[in-house]
């Protein structure tokens, strides 16, 4: 009896697959030698991106925007129909990280794809990458000052929130991140596998009494209710702005790209990372947002709080509950910024590794000790603190520094991603790959991109002042000229891409584990 044809068709695509290298081989292979301690297993390097996705930090940091441009109908909808977007870029970033697992990630791959003005191009994305790392990290853990600061207001209402209040509790949540990813990657690993259970549990914690607790919900149709308060009259064009609350959320999963050198069998798990990730923040995500919809009471009043879904979780529940809840959030967040500086960090590690950073040399080397790059951590703390510092003397000053956050992170997706697709059948795929649906994946991937960028880069209220005004294309602008200014003026005479350290063999007697 013949083989169904589906057996025979998976029996030729396993024979055709390109075999999973030892690790040691493939970072040998790229020309690097090893540095880092691999100690990050499959949940862990999930654990990563799905910290820095961080449903309940996205969501509760944002909520308040959504209930403005677009309502329940864009806070819902929208959120699935992002997700999925996402799930693409997720996709098409999955499969590069497959071919190249370093730390060097969106920078390395988008050198090794370009076929020509590799190191112009491997450049603005390792800059790119970098600064949207820095304003992640600043915003993150800005916003889990501010929601400190209103968790102690709601336990003494005397408390009067202050700004410098929050950049100094921000510096202090900087100081304590910092601490904690100095010491080993066995740390890191054991407190992003707590975050995920914090994560989880926290999310049930806070869908389930929002379900039980409060004697009214709104319909089953409330859904579909549309509210457009941007002040444009567009319904469209506010729709499409509240897009943006999803965006915001999904943002960070290169995370589990950057942690390569520090994940087992990295060509299988650290794609496999980045897709569970994404796939776990989109389920979660959407209960959690569904239950907070189906949670208002006052629409209007809440929406014109200075923390919509507190006062919601306050409106429904009262306050001993809403504090509690509250505490379930900032943990939440602390867990994403602490994330965020990890692959913030071995960003830093890699680029600095390749000669791209003032100090190089300085920033790439490891401790002895803890087998982490210790110097980098620390200036990965304190980029964040000089994005932070203005927000003492204006919140819009902060708002402008930190606002090329997600613009810079997707550019930074988005071109290894065209860059293989300009490649063609010149790419060569890893063990995880996805086959004839490769590039059609990344088409959509690159599209998709390509809108949200367009989108986080228009004005987002009417009228436009000072306040109200989007610094995003100002702060992205900032940052392409002065690395235009600076890759013109000496980097790309000293700097041509991904160096190799020498052959295989070679870099293996330099491996310091």
């Amino acid at each position: 009896m013949p083989e169904p044809a589906f057996l025979v068709r998976m029996r030729a695509r396993r024979q055709t697959a390109p075999l999973a290298l030892d690790d040691d081989a493939t970072l040998h292979a790229m020309g690097y030698p090893r540095k880092l301690t691999r100690r990050f297993r499959a949940f862990d390097n999930f654990a990563i991106s799905f910290t820095i996705i961080n449903i309940i930090s996205g969501i509760f940091s944002s909520f308040g925007f959504g209930m403005t441009a677009g309502g329940p109908r864009i806070l819902v909808f929208g959120w699935i129909g992002v997700s999925v977007m996402v799930l693409f870029v997720g996709a098409a970033m999955g499969e590069i990280a497959s071919a190249y697992p370093t730390s060097g990630a969106l920078y390395f791959s988008a050198g090794k794809l370009a076929k020509r003005h590799r190191g112009a191009w491997s450049w603005y994305t390792g800059w790119l990458n970098f600064v949207g790392q820095v304003g992640g990290t600043a915003a993150t853990n800005y916003a889990a000052a501010t929601f400190i600061q209103a968790f102690i207001a709601m336990q003494w209402p005397s408390y009067d929130p202050d700004p410098r209040h929050t950049v100094g509790i921000t510096a202090v949540i900087l100081l304590l991140q910092a601490l904690a990813n100095t010491y080993t990657v066995q740390l890191v690993a054991v407190v992003n596998r707590i975050s995920v259970w914090w994560l989880l549990i926290g999310m049930v914690v806070i869908v389930v009494t929002l379900t039980v607790t409060p004697d009214q919900h709104q319909p089953l149709s409330y859904a579909t209710h549309f509210v457009n308060n941007t002040g444009f009259d567009s319904a469209i064009y506010g729709g499409m702005l509240g897009l943006l609350v999803t965006s915001w959320t999904f943002t960070g999963f290169d995370g589990s790209f950057h942690m390569s050198e520090e994940t087992v069998k990295a060509t299988v798990n650290a794609p496999r990372g980045i897709m569970r990730a994404i796939v776990c923040s989109a389920l979660t995500g959407l209960i959690l947002m569904l239950a907070l919809v189906y949670a208002i009471r006052d629409y209007d009043g809440e929406a014109s709080a200075s923390a919509p879904p507190v006062q919601i979780l306050v409106d429904a529940l009262g306050m001993g509950t809403a504090r509690l809840l509250l505490l379930i959030v900032i943990g939440a967040m602390l867990f994403c910024g602490l994330a965020n500086m990890t692959s913030n960090t071995r960003q830093i590690f890699a680029f600095s590794r390749d000669g791209a950073m003032p100090g190089s040399r300085w920033w790439h080397s490891v401790s002895s000790r803890t087998r982490t790059p210790v110097k980098a951590v620390w200036l990965a703390a304190v980029c964040p603190l000089v994005l932070v510092l203005p927000g003492w003397w204006s919140h819009t000053a902060f708002t402008a520094v930190v606002s090329v956050n997600v613009v810079g992170l997707f550019l930074a997706y988005g071109v290894p991603i065209f860059l293989r697709l300009r490649l063609g059948d010149g790419f060569e795929p890893g063990p995880w790959n996805l086959g004839r649906y490769g590039k059609p994946i990344a088409r959509v991937a690159v599209a998709w991109i390509v809108i949200s960028n367009v989108l986080f880069m228009l004005p987002q209220a009417s009228p436009l002042t000072v306040t109200s005004f989007n610094y995003a294309p100002i702060a992205l602008g900032a940052v392409l000229l002065i690395a235009t200014v600076w890759w013109f003026a000496s980097a790309r005479r000293r700097f041509q891409g991904p160096v190799s350290y020498g052959r295989p063999d070679e870099v293996a007697a330099m491996d310091l584990i």
